[in-house]
């Protein structure tokens, strides 16, 4: 696939609608080689990527089942198991957290934005690769329980839940913003441009 049109046609599949296979071990060694393929500042790698398969999927449902209630008390079972199935929602889940380094030079948000870019790279891998991937986070992402058992610390962030899997069927197209309702040109405000031409000419 060219690369551009594979850009233009990924769309996001959604976890629940997904179903195997996923992807293999070359497959997979490929999307992380692909993921780490991102800007990164001084090489800090400020992020890291765990595997959760199917073998370890049914573990983090029983950890977010007990982390939903513990923020929810007045939760119903019915709510628990649905919140502990989001763990179980494809074949393949990819945790993607940070790591940020205090190098004293390399902001926290230029870290961060490196750890969305290995998301987004993630997403673009799967798509090459044949699969669908959807990047969810929701309320596990933020729990100090469900972080603590990534070993993600309390100034560190999950950053994404990267699912993938196979379409069950042919994803609908997506509206999305318009290049001129997003992009324009820029030549100064007009304060800055009477500056600049008092000063250059």
């Amino acid at each position: 696939m060219d690369a551009i049109e594979m850009l233009l046609t990924r769309r996001s599949g959604v976890s629940k609608a997904m179903t195997q296979p996923g992807p293999g071990p070359d497959a997979l060694e490929r999307i992380l080689m692909a993921g780490i393929q991102v800007p990164d500042h001084r090489r800090l790698s400020p992020w890291r990527i765990q595997i959760v398969d199917e073998e370890g999927q049914p573990v983090l449902a029983q950890l977010l089942g007990r982390a939903y209630s513990a923020q929810y008390p007045d939760a119903s079972s019915e709510a628990v198991e649905a919140e502990a199935r989001r763990a179980c929602r494809s074949p393949l889940l990819l945790v993607v957290s940070s790591r940020l380094q205090d190098d004293g030079r390399t902001p926290p948000i230029e870290q961060l934005m490196s750890c969305g870019a290995m998301c987004q790279n993630l997403l673009n891998a799967a798509h090459a690769s044949g699969f669908v991937a959807q990047w969810l986070t929701g309320w596990p992402a933020y729990d100090l329980t469900v972080k603590s058992a990534f070993g993600v610390g309390v100034d560190d962030h999950i950053v994404g839940w990267i699912h993938i899997g196979s379409a069950r069927g042919e994803l609908a197209p997506r509206q999305r913003a318009s290049v001129s309702d997003v992009v324009s040109d820029w030549n100064g405000w007009p304060s800055v441009r009477r500056h600049v031409g008092q000063r250059l000419i």
